[in-house]
């Protein structure tokens, strides 16, 4: 399962990304990605929901996946100190051909199961 977050996650307006991952996590998925590619503005609320959301669906053997956070988004991840307990993915690579995509993030690391390291 997927979920494109385009909202703003802070305080006012995380009860509706809330209430759309409690109706995704009542189903039980195997794995979830939140994309996070249009998401500029990311808050300590935030990051515990996100923590949150990871803890139930690892009880449920489940896997949280976010994918490509802006800039932004990763210094908040990396000041929250969840580089290792959430898993980023990257879209870039995978762009059509012709068009630009994002310069490379030298702040990313690989760890040994594929899965980028937020430095």
């Amino acid at each position: 399962m997927e979920i494109s977050v385009t909202d703003e996650l802070d305080l006012a307006g995380l009860e509706r990304t809330r209430r759309v991952l409690n109706r995704l996590l009542a189903l039980r998925p195997a794995r979830l990605v939140v994309d996070l590619s249009a998401c500029q503005v990311l808050d300590a609320a935030a990051v515990g929901l996100l923590l949150d959301t990871h803890r139930r669906l690892a009880r449920h053997d489940g896997a949280l996946t976010l994918r490509d956070p802006s800039e932004r988004v990763r210094r908040v991840l990396r000041a929250a100190g969840v580089a290792w307990v959430l898993p980023v993915t990257s879209t870039v690579g995978t762009w059509p051909p012709g068009q630009a995509h994002p310069a490379p993030d030298h702040h990313r690391a690989t760890r040994g199961d594929g899965r980028e390291r937020i430095q």
